[in-house]
């Protein structure tokens, strides 16, 4: 393997690691709102939460879209592996995304059904998260390979650890949510985003703290990598960073803060997904099989990156504009 194959293989894994994370940033605060919906009373406080990501909801699953494509493109081994091994949750977590947005869109033409379509954009949302939550932690706690393919049987995803991870994503999405709701709505709305948000704030770092001791105790090098020295020396600034924006998310919320509650949970996503990348890197599937085992030729990678380096800078365009022509606070009145 020379050493153009190996760097362009670990830039393959940051843009599909960066599709995955942009994905959660901006689809996590959508799936938040439906999963907190019920807490909402109907009328004006459902309203303006339906508002406050409708200009933009159906656009964030593009990175869904690119991450999945690049997963096949650019490692078709991990592709080969992993989705056989998956498949109950993935679908779970489509099918949930296919209700969401059926119900979104019906909510306001089918008023006289509106209870039975507010159920299902939130059973849609909770489905979607969690089942999220529980692909991630089927991956980490490993898969069963055989050669060159999936070895192990239907059931092997489910676990109680791939269940704690689908419920951590649960609630910090739901956090997500509400600290959207904060910067995008007003008055009453608002006030009850701000109380969902100390809440689901506690219940984000309680369950990061449990996904992170649980991880320890998987039978991987997890425990080496981030408890051994010299390792533990770098490892050791991720919980220490971590504390230290929870502590700025609790003053932002205390002196009613907007926009920054919600950039400090998404900061604390981010200190997730570096913690996961030290703990899996540089494998794909842990302990199995690496990026580079995974990774297609180095002309279709090559190939495929010219496209990605002109697709990616337009799609963080016109997503951008997007957020920035809906700027501002919302109303009650709907979207059509």
């Amino acid at each position: 393997m020379s050493g153009v194959d190996l760097d362009l293989t670990t830039v393959w894994a940051f843009i599909i690691a960066f599709a995955v994370f942009a994905y959660v940033v901006m689809d996590g605060f959508d799936l938040g709102i439906g999963i907190l919906f019920p807490i909402f009373d109907v009328g004006e406080e459902r309203d303006q939460a339906m508002n406050a990501i409708a200009p933009v909801w159906d656009g964030n699953e593009t990175w869904l879209v690119l991450g999945g494509g690049g997963l096949f493109a650019a490692f078709p081994l991990a592709y080969a592996i992993i989705l056989p091994a998956l498949y109950p949750p993935i679908i779970a977590m489509l099918l949930g995304l296919v209700f969401r947005g059926v119900a979104f869109e019906a909510r306001w033409r089918d008023p006289g059904h509106r209870r039975w379509w507010d159920l299902a954009f939130t059973l849609g949302s909770f489905t979607a998260a969690f089942a999220q939550g529980v692909t991630l932690g089927a991956l980490l706690q490993g898969i069963t390979v055989d050669g060159r393919a999936y070895g192990g049987a239907w059931l092997d995803w489910l676990s109680a650890f791939s269940i704690l991870c689908g419920l951590a994503v649960v609630a910090g999405y739901a956090l997500l949510g509400a600290t959207w709701l904060i910067w995008k709505t007003e008055g009453g709305t608002q006030a009850h985003a701000y109380r969902l948000a100390g809440r689901f704030g506690i219940a984000t770092l309680l369950a990061i703290g449990l996904v992170s001791l649980a991880t320890l105790g998987l039978d991987y090098e997890y425990r080496a990598k981030w408890l051994n020295a010299p390792a533990i020396y770098l490892t050791s600034q991720v919980p220490l960073l971590t504390a230290i924006i929870a502590f700025a998310f609790w003053r932002s919320l205390a002196k009613k803060r907007e926009l920054r509650p919600f950039l400090l949970a998404l900061a604390l996503f981010l200190m997730s997904f570096i913690g996961l990348g030290i703990s899996m890197f540089p494998y794909i599937v842990p302990d199995s099989v690496t990026i580079w085992q995974a990774a297609a030729p180095a002309s279709s990678q090559w190939f495929m990156l010219v496209g990605a380096s002109v697709l990616i800078p337009v799609i963080l365009v016109y997503t951008g504009w997007a957020y920035w022509v809906f700027r501002g606070k919302v109303g009650t009145e709907g979207y059509h």
